[in-house]
């Protein structure tokens, strides 16, 4: 039987949380107080998604591995989607003025259109548009 679950929990070290929430607030991003604390705070993407954003001396306390530096290397990138090419540049736009940095220029493919940004410690999100209809057809 294949592994189901209906929701996800990303877990991401952040310098400052004060600063990473308020990024992300001026981004668009809402937060679950219940779920928040001085050590985290956890951001709804959606009503199955969420991104815990942890102090790195809390973030330390669930690995025994050294916590990479975003700013110097990357190891994932969070990919959200979007429901139009204007959204997913209103995305960026915000988090750009908020802060954050471009991680790679807009990718139009037709079907599909891309923005990628970085937060302010570094870490890279895609926003993505994909018409699915279009993307059926070619």
């Amino acid at each position: 039987m294949a592994v189901q679950s209906d929701k996800i929990f990303v877990n991401l070290p952040v310098k400052d949380l004060k600063k990473s929430v308020q990024f992300f607030n001026e981004v668009g991003f809402g937060f679950n107080a219940q779920f928040s604390d001085e050590n985290a705070a956890c951001m709804v993407i959606s009503e199955h998604i969420f991104v815990m954003l942890l102090s790195e001396p809390y973030f330390k306390n669930f690995t025994k591995k050294k916590v990479a530096d975003a700013s110097k290397s990357t190891e994932m990138i969070l990919a959200i989607s979007a429901s139009s090419k204007e959204s997913v540049d209103e995305i960026v736009y915000k988090a750009l003025s908020s802060g954050g940095k471009i991680s790679n220029d807009p990718q139009d493919h037709g079907f599909m259109y891309a923005w990628s940004f970085q937060d302010v410690d570094g870490h890279l999100w895609e926003v993505i548009y994909m018409d699915e209809s279009a993307a059926s057809q070619g």
